[in-house]
């Protein structure tokens, strides 16, 4: 199993949470809330409004989300699904726990560190660095940029 930590349209509540909890795909389990220990740009960005997160470490905000346990079968669709590695490639995050309600041996406390794979992207437009940023990305808040799912992309 892998640590997977979801900043985006993938986290409990938003449009694409379903995918995380498609048995067909694999299997995904909710660890707990965490954010980065390091700054990183999250911005909303394309004709889509999709949430990137700028490979960009110390520019930004600490960014918020969840992480979880995935098996090889959902890290294989993740990765399809993220568009890895041309439009974002996955890569090591430590992460600063907020809460942690998995059941394994050696659970991390509240306020420790924990390592989790992340997707973020180095191949973003050079003025996605000028849009303004996120600690914490909610496809239906009131930033007005409403997010366009796959399903209805032309």
């Amino acid at each position: 199993m892998t640590h997977v930590f979801v900043y985006g349209t993938l986290k409990k509540g938003q449009p694409n949470y379903y995918r995380m909890m498609d048995t067909t795909k694999g299997k995904a389990r909710f660890l707990g809330h965490a954010r980065t220990v390091e700054k990183y740009p999250l911005v909303i960005a394309g004709k889509y409004n999709i949430p990137f997160l700028l490979n960009k470490p110390g520019e930004g905000q600490r960014v918020e989300g969840e992480i979880y346990s995935v098996d090889e079968p959902m890290l294989k669709f993740l990765d399809w699904f993220e568009g890895c590695p041309q439009m974002y490639q996955r890569t090591q995050v430590l992460l600063e726990v907020k809460e942690w309600v998995g059941e394994e041996e050696e659970a991390p406390k509240v306020g420790s560190t924990t390592e989790a794979f992340m997707y973020s992207t180095t191949t973003y437009k050079p003025e996605w660095l000028l849009y303004p940023t996120f600690d914490s990305y909610d496809a239906y808040g009131d930033h007005g940029l409403q997010y366009e799912p796959r399903e209805a992309r032309d």
